[in-house]
């Protein structure tokens, strides 16, 4: 029963101090009250406050648009870690690129040019999507994890403090506005009580009624000086807090730098990769024509103009031999013995029956009666082996 006594004494105290507090709230709005206002310094890092969390709260989300472009990826990631559970492993868009690359290299065949490089291709994209993985995982650990810690713990400490400072100043301003009317009321009391009047009952009614006032005047006072010194200790609290906003600016500085240079070594790593890939596929003829014995020209361009360019443009001296117009290797299907071959570029052999290559070396070719029209028999020394026809070109 004492406890009920409690419980309910305390919800009625409870329920009149929230009732002062959004009275004093209304009438300051109204214009009716007065409002302690906070010292300069402690406006300032709230204000500071504020804006680094803004600020952060941005950053943070625009980060992660970043690192993770697909919004229902982002949104499967929250919910995993709001489970405390590990999302499960996807793959990134180069990689998925890389993987359709290298299987339409297979499909069209590792030694046709375009499937070649197709794979080679399809490789470099598999690893920078790697790197795009390390780049994500590097960035979160050291850059979106401190911010997110910043706005989910120190943030929300600063908000509380700073709603139970509101709740303070309110309470002060209720108290000092209590004590105000209690004075004026003493004072009016004091008037009426010195002025004469007739019959002691009269005299005796404002006397009590003076003491009454004296009473509550005292009571006013007490409790003014109990809520200045709760809002005094809190304004403390609150502004120890806010000073370590500072700090924090100076942790997001070098989780700053820690992003950048993540950055800075995935941008690298994939430049490394495309400029090897550059080097794998220069080694490629810019003026190509023959793919799987077929031959391609721009539209509107003749086969002859584009054949005498080529033939003009590949006039050169390789290790003594003197490169003319480039023969069509087919020509050796018709015709017997073997003839000198510049490799146009590398080549990995897929088994034993086939010959690996280097570009710009000279290999020797010739045909045998029965081997796919794709192909030739080259010999390098001891080593012999098919090699693709697209991957020669004939000298005289």
């Amino acid at each position: 029963m004492n406890i009920m006594d409690f419980n309910v004494k305390k919800l009625a105290a409870d329920a009149g101090t929230f009732l002062s507090r959004a009275v004093q709230f209304t009438e300051e709005k109204l214009g009716q009250a007065e409002k302690t206002e906070l010292d300069a310094h402690l406006e300032n890092l709230l204000s500071k406050a504020e804006c680094t969390k803004i600020w952060t709260e941005k950053i943070m989300k625009q980060t992660e648009v970043l690192l993770q472009p697909n919004p229902n990826a982002r949104i499967e990631e929250f919910v995993y870690e709001k489970l405390d559970r590990k999302a499960p492993s996807r793959i990134n868009n180069p990689e998925l690129l890389g993987q359709y690359m290298i299987d339409a290299g297979t499909e069209f065949g590792p030694g046709t040019a375009y499937g070649n490089a197709l794979i080679k291709c399809g490789e470099t994209q598999k690893r920078i999507g790697t790197a795009d993985r390390e780049l994500i995982q590097t960035s979160a650990l050291n850059f979106l994890t401190p911010l997110r810690n910043f706005i989910e713990g120190d943030y929300k400490t600063i908000a509380k403090e700073r709603k139970l400072l509101q709740n303070k100043r309110l309470d002060l301003d209720a108290a000092k506005t209590r004590l105000k009317k209690a004075k004026a009321a003493e004072t009016r009391s004091s008037q009426l009580n010195s002025a004469r009047l007739e019959g002691d009952n009269i005299m005796v009614n404002f006397s009590y009624m003076l003491n009454y006032l004296h009473v509550k005047w005292l009571k006013s006072e007490q409790e003014l000086r109990i809520t200045q010194s709760e809002f005094d200790r809190q304004a403390e609290i609150t502004r120890l807090l806010l000073e370590g906003i500072s700090s924090t600016h100076a942790h997001h500085l070098r989780c700053l730098n820690d992003f950048v240079e993540a950055q800075m070594t995935y941008y690298a790593q994939c430049y490394q990769y495309m400029l090897d890939l550059q080097k794998q596929l220069g080694s490629f003829p810019s003026n190509y024509l023959c793919n799987n014995n077929q031959t391609s020209a721009t539209p509107g361009t003749s086969v002859p103009s584009v054949l005498s360019n080529v033939g003009s443009s590949a006039i050169a001296s390789t290790s003594g031999l003197v490169i003319s117009s480039p023969s069509n290797p087919n020509d050796l299907k018709e015709s017997s013995g073997s003839r000198k071959a510049r490799v146009l570029y590398d080549y990995d052999a897929a088994n034993s029956t086939e010959l690996s290559l280097l570009a710009d070396e000279v290999i020797t070719v010739f045909s045998v009666v029965g081997m796919d029209s794709d192909w030739l028999m080259g010999e390098r020394g001891n080593q012999k082996g098919k090699v693709p026809i697209t991957y020669l070109e004939l000298l005289n």
